[in-house]
């Protein structure tokens, strides 16, 4: 082999990123906020980069000891048990892999229990699906010392608005019984094309989640026979009307995928800005026209029973100064 292509095969092996890295083996101390976690879902949260099926393959193995005896994936660990882990081998960044960058979104409310902040439109509240990063990774960085941070429910990417977070498990559990059980209130603000009739205040309609062949998911709203369908109400009050617009406020009593934006496109009233849901030539028009092209989609007021305490909370945010900006444009009827 020539000397140039040796030295040039040296180069490339000394600039390529280790795909692997090891571990030792650790003792991990069960704390109060991780009490009854399933097994796997405990090693998950601690072994970040570990791929699911290297996790359950450890535990299946008997590698991983609690209080030093073999458990299964199903085990629900208590407070102060130690939970030992074996070497793992946790892949690296990939080549050129940014870190999810470290960031503080305007806080409504923070206390022991949870975080609530005005999430910004274009971001979304995790990363996946071609997303590098979101809210909770980029919370998660600039809080290096927070022991516990988890999303309570979402909001979509171009949704702006309240966005709550537990800092620990217990408020957690209890807020996402809250939000299963539909003991939240929840009200949007949405701008949307046309005249909103008066008369039509709810529409209670079954929504059906689909992917299609790209992985891409869709919302569609399907007979109330349909098998599949997922009953979805939603309530609404014309707030303002412009020429050739309506802005409304929206309540939800269910917390369907897209819901709001397929209700409202399903009556012939799609939200502006709405890409997937929404009239393109009039999101362009529009865009050009009045000053945005976001979609004007806005979690303006969340109330809930506060996990520790008991009492109700109403929080609330502001229309964002690009949508109020976006409005005013628009003449009177």
């Amino acid at each position: 082999m020539l000397p140039s292509k040796l030295r040039q095969i040296k180069h490339l092996a000394q600039n390529v990123e280790p795909r692997i890295i090891g571990a030792a083996v650790r003792h991990l101390r069960v704390d109060e906020e991780s009490a009854g976690q399933r097994l796997d879902n405990f090693l998950m949260r601690h072994l970040k980069g570990v791929p699911k099926s290297h996790v359950y393959r450890v535990i299946r193995s008997g590698e991983v000891r609690v209080n030093k005896g073999r458990a299964s994936a199903e085990t629900r660990v208590a407070a102060g048990d130690e939970v030992r882990v074996p070497p793992v081998r946790v892949a690296a960044p990939a080549a050129g892999e940014v870190p999810a960058p470290a960031r503080e979104f305007p806080i409504l409310l923070e206390d022991d229990a949870l975080l609530a902040i005005d999430k910004p439109a274009g971001v979304a509240v995790h990363g996946g699906s071609g997303v590098s990063s979101g809210v909770i990774e980029q919370l998660r960085q600039a809080r290096p010392q927070a022991r516990f941070l988890e999303l309570v429910h979402r909001l979509d990417k171009e949704t702006s608005g309240v966005l709550l977070l537990a800092k620990k498990r217990s408020a957690l559990t209890a807020l996402q019984d809250q939000f299963r059980g539909r003991g939240t209130s929840k009200r949007y603000v949405a701008l949307v094309a046309g005249a909103w009739p008066d008369a039509l205040k709810v529409i209670d309609q079954p929504l059906l989640k689909t992917l299609d062949a790209a992985g891409e998911r869709h919302v569609r709203v399907v007979s109330p026979a349909h098998e599949d369908g997922r009953r979805s109400i939603t309530l609404v009050k014309v707030a303002r009307r412009y020429a050739g617009y309506t802005l409304l406020d929206v309540t939800i009593r269910t917390g369907r995928t897209h819901q709001i934006r397929v209700h409202l496109a399903s009556q012939g009233h799609p939200i502006v800005g709405d890409a997937k849901y929404g009239d393109f030539a009039l999101n362009k028009a529009f865009a050009r026209d009045h000053l945005g092209a976001r979609m004007v989609l806005h979690a303006a007021e969340l109330g809930f029973d506060h996990p520790t305490s008991g009492e109700r909370v109403v929080l609330r945010s502001p229309l964002p100064e690009a949508c109020r900006r976006m409005c005013e444009t628009l003449p009177p009827p």
